[in-house]
């Protein structure tokens, strides 16, 4: 990676700052110096991406959350040290935007409101990449919700992909209506086997 693409990265402050929404917010992989609970303006979490590989099969086919244009969403902000800024953002283009797959996110810096203090701060996040072919848009929560139920892939059930951000979005006081009604509409189907 390019020193100037990680020093373009850092805020002003002098850390990397990383936008959890989804998995990150639970398994973020990588050394952080803080955690602060975080809005983005101008884009929501929604099951928008088809997943072959990581919660899903081609047969088979599971949903991810990606950040689709309009709305707000509220996250975790991981504040990384420079010294370590490079090796996440390696880490995380790695997970997000692996070699040989088709590019399903896009990565971007954008400003994030720290929600304790209302301070903004530039932050990598990864957004929907609207022009991939596995990217689904407007799903009608009944089809997200039957192909969560269905989808495994190499992380694991989709199913438990849900329940753990939804599961931890609850513990730090956010409610996301759209995956609570996901989550409710998948209870109602029985899980298929791996």
């Amino acid at each position: 990676m390019h020193q100037d693409d990680v020093r373009d990265s850092l805020d002003a402050d002098g850390h990397l700052y990383v936008f959890a929404y989804g998995s990150l917010i639970w398994r973020p992989g990588f050394a952080h110096v803080a955690t602060h609970p975080a809005l983005l303006r101008g884009f929501h979490r929604r099951f928008c991406l088809w997943s072959h590989y990581y919660r899903g099969t081609p047969e088979r086919p599971g949903l991810v959350l990606g950040l689709d244009r309009g709305g707000a969403c509220r996250g975790l902000a991981f504040g990384v040290a420079a010294t370590e800024a490079a090796a996440v953002l390696a880490y995380l283009d790695e997970r997000e935007l692996p070699d040989g797959a088709e590019q399903v996110y896009h990565r971007r810096l954008l400003p994030l409101r720290l929600v304790g203090s209302g301070r903004v701060v530039r932050a990598v996040t990864y957004v929907a990449n609207r022009d991939c072919g596995l990217y689904c848009g407007r799903l009608p929560a009944e089809r997200a919700a039957a192909a969560i139920a269905e989808g495994h892939g190499r992380m694991g059930a989709n199913r438990d992909y849900l329940l753990n951000t939804l599961a931890h979005l609850q513990a730090m006081g956010v409610r996301d209506a759209g995956l609570d009604r996901i989550a409710g509409l998948m209870s109602a189907l029985a899980p298929v086997p791996a």
